[in-house]
């Protein structure tokens, strides 16, 4: 079971990461309070992708990727 559940958060994932390329701040899409660069966060089931917009670059930073309690 435990495989199961790896490979659907790595699925559900990958997708969100994959939507966030054509539309960086999406509607599901806060941006991070207390960070001094501008953070964003979108939900993933029980965990949180923290990431950066460079709008120059076209560039998506991938900060973290982990559950609500260890993210922030």
């Amino acid at each position: 079971m435990r495989g199961v559940c790896t490979h659907v958060l790595s699925f559900g994932t990958a997708c969100k990461i994959e939507k966030l390329k054509h539309d960086p701040i999406s509607h599901d899409s806060k941006i991070v309070e207390g960070y001094s660069e501008k953070l964003f966060r979108v939900r993933v089931g029980d965990y949180r992708i923290l990431y950066e917009v460079d709008y120059n670059g076209n560039l998506i930073g991938i900060i973290k990727i982990d559950k609500r309690s260890r993210v922030y």
